[in-house]
């Protein structure tokens, strides 16, 4: 299993999703394996999923969101999510002129026990509702709650240089390759150094920070499908199961086991 690149984002379509106040929820329940193709919305987007686990892919790389998390999309970024694990895709759509996360990338944000609540009320409201009832007063919170929510470093991104880009492209598709990056700099054509330099200049990372998040992204695809914790663990290039359970708990505070045993409620 691999991040697959091979994907076409020159024209997308559209899909326009026609709010009749700040935001609008739905509900969809995906089976593995299955793919939203490129496409773009008008409005602003947090994509949650309350079991199983998307990655998100925009031209300038790929955002792993597993439940409690959830990624931002901002309007008019062409996007694709693909499944992996049976997906209960809960997603809010806001209006862009809100700018509830400011700037015009996307980003993984956690989700909190409320804004997951309040997310699944929002599936329920009456559009439109009253500005001053209820349902305008859990929006506030929704919103509230969004723009209080802490990133989480899920992002895999990818640089620009054509030289790098192989190399990244290379690693992430053979995540138990264990070659230094000296002999992957030769095969590329350049020098460790100058990979290093392009690396850490376009993506702000040194090469080996950017190769562990590969594995751990790798592993959290692995992981939601049902491998266990020491075949995932060596797929993606680690020596021992144990040192990737520590640096599983260093990325996301819980072990492997302990994250996907409880399942945020649909």
């Amino acid at each position: 299993m691999s991040l697959n690149r091979q994907i076409e984002f020159s024209v997308p379509p559209h899909v326009s999703i026609r709010l009749q106040g700040p935001l609008l929820a739905r509900a969809e329940d995906h089976p593995s394996g299955d793919f939203i193709p490129p496409h773009t919305h008008d409005s602003d987007q947090l994509v949650h999923a309350s079991s199983g686990v998307m990655t998100v892919e925009t031209q300038d790389g790929f955002w792993v969101v597993p439940t409690q998390r959830a990624v931002w999309v901002p309007a008019n970024i062409v996007h694709s999510i693909r499944m992996t694990g049976a997906v209960k895709l809960r997603t809010l759509y806001v209006d862009h002129r809100i700018a509830a996360i400011p700037g015009d990338g996307c980003c993984v944000v956690q989700v909190s026990t409320l804004l997951h609540a309040a997310i699944l009320r929002a599936i329920d409201f009456d559009s439109p509702f009253e500005s001053l009832g209820r349902e305008a007063r859990l929006v506030g919170v929704i919103l509230d709650e969004i723009r209080a929510a802490k990133s989480a470093a899920l992002h895999l991104p990818f640089p620009k240089d054509a030289r790098a880009r192989r190399v990244a492209e290379h690693v992430q598709q053979n995540l138990s390759d264990r070659r230094p990056i000296a002999e992957l700099a030769r095969a590329a054509g350049t020098s460790e150094r100058t990979l290093e330099r392009l690396f850490s200049r376009e993506v702000g990372m040194t090469f080996g920070v950017w190769r562990r998040q590969a594995r751990l992204l790798g592993a959290l695809e692995r992981l939601a499908s049902g491998e266990s914790v020491t075949s995932a663990a060596f797929e993606v290039g680690f020596e021992t199961p144990s040192s990737f359970i520590a640096m599983f708990k260093r990325a996301m505070g819980t072990s492997p086991a302990r994250y996907f045993r409880a399942p945020l409620e649909s």
